[in-house]
C-alpha cells in the first residue's frame, strides 16, 4: 500500500518504443539505399548525403535553441532522417547549396514552424523536394548515368516513357537493381527492400500503406498500358515509387493511423501517382501523389476511424 501509482485517463498502453529507437531503426533501414547511391554514383553522392543530413541537423538545433527558446532534440536522430530522405530524392549533379537550401526548408517551416516533430502536416523532405523542383528544375532534373553505364547522361527510364523518347529502355535486371540514371537513393530497388523488411520486421512500420500504394499503381497502370504485363510491372521498379511508399507515405504523423484509414491512404496515393505518371505533364508522380494525400489524411482519419465504445454512432 506503500506505492505510488499514476493516475490517468485510458487507454493504457505502453511500449518500449521511443522516438529515438524509432528514427534510428529507419536511418539504418536507408543505409543500404546508401552505400547503393554511393556506389552508383560516387563521391558526390556521398558528399551531397553528408551535406544534407548536416544541414538539417544544424537547422533543427539553432531553431529549437535560438527561436523557440527550447531545449534541442537532435540527438532523437529525426532531423537526421530528414536530411538523409532529401538527399535520397535529389540527382547526384545537384549543387551543394541545393540540399541546404532544401534541407533549411524542410526542418524550418515544414517541420518547426509547424511544432515541430509529430505535428509537421506532410513529409518535410517531400515538401523540400516540391520546392526545390518548383524553384530550380534545371538543377533538380540534370539527371546524370550511373559508373557502370556507358553514357555518361541521360534520360530516366520515366523520362523515355513520358517523353516518348525514341531511347530503348533500360532492362528489367538494370531498374531492380539500380544501374540506372536518376535520384541517389531511389535507384535501387533492391536496396530499398532490404530496408523496407528490417522496418516491417522491427514493427516501424505497417505493410498496408505500400502494398495499397504499389498495388493501386500495378493495377491502374495494367490498364493504362493495354494490359501489358511487362510495363505494368517495369512501372513499380522506376522513380521513386519503393522509397515513396515505404520510407515517406508511411510517415507517422502525415498518414492516417487506423487500418481502414492506412488502406484508403494508400490507394489515393496510387491513383494519384499513376495519373500523373501517364497523363500529367510531369513525368513522376510520387512525391506529389504524397503530399496531396498528406493533406487529406485528417479527413480520411476522421471518416474511417472506428466509433468509439459506447459513443453515439456518425
Amino acid at each position: 500500500m506503500e506505492s505510488l501509482f499514476r493516475v490517468s485517463s485510458s487507454p493504457h498502453i505502453r511500449s518500449k518504443q521511443t522516438v529515438s529507437n524509432i528514427m534510428r531503426d529507419v536511418v539504418i533501414a536507408l543505409l543500404p539505399a546508401t552505400f547503393a547511391g554511393v556506389y552508383y554514383f560516387g563521391l558526390p553522392a556521398l558528399v551531397l548525403i553528408l551535406l544534407s543530413v548536416g544541414s538539417a541537423v544544424a537547422t533543427e538545433f539553432i531553431v529549437q535553441k535560438y527561436l523557440r527558446k527550447q531545449k534541442a532534440t537532435i540527438k532523437d536522430w529525426s532531423a537526421v532522417v530528414t536530411g538523409m530522405l532529401l538527399a535520397f530524392n535529389i540527382p547526384s549533379t545537384a549543387p551543394w547549396w541545393l540540399v541546404v537550401v532544401g534541407s533549411a526548408f524542410a526542418i524550418a517551416i515544414v517541420k518547426q514552424a509547424f511544432g515541430g516533430l509529430g505535428h509537421n502536416f506532410m513529409n518535410p523532405a517531400l515538401a523540400a523536394r516540391a520546392m526545390l523542383m518548383a524553384s530550380w528544375p534545371v538543377e533538380m532534373t540534370n539527371w546524370v548515368s550511373t559508373r557502370l553505364a556507358d553514357s555518361v547522361a541521360g534520360p530516366t527510364p520515366l523520362g523515355i516513357i513520358g517523353e516518348k523518347l525514341s531511347v530503348a529502355l533500360p532492362s528489367m535486371t538494370d531498374v531492380i537493381i539500380g544501374n540506372v540514371g536518376g535520384c541517389i537513393g531511389e535507384t535501387s530497388v533492391v536496396a530499398i527492400l532490404i530496408g523496407a523488411a528490417y522496418l516491417i520486421y522491427r514493427g516501424v512500420i505497417s505493410i498496408r500503406i505500400p502494398a495499397a500504394y504499389i498495388g493501386t499503381v500495378f493495377i491502374l497502370a495494367f490498364f493504362f498500358t493495354g494490359f501489358d504485363l511487362y510495363m505494368s510491372t517495369y512501372n513499380l521498379f522506376i522513380g521513386g515509387l519503393m522509397l515513396g511508399a515505404f520510407f515517406m507515405a508511411t510517415d507517422y504523423s502525415s498518414s492516417p493511423s487506423n487500418p481502414k484509414g492506412q488502406i484508403i491512404f494508400g490507394i489515393g496515393c496510387g491513383v494519384i501517382a499513376t495519373v500523373i505518371r501517364f497523363y500529367g505533364g510531369y513525368p513522376e508522380g510520387v512525391s506529389y501523389s504524397i503530399i496531396l494525400m498528406n493533406v487529406a489524411s485528417p479527413l480520411i482519419e476522421k471518416y474511417s476511424s472506428s466509433r468509439v465504445f459506447g459513443g453515439a454512432k456518425k
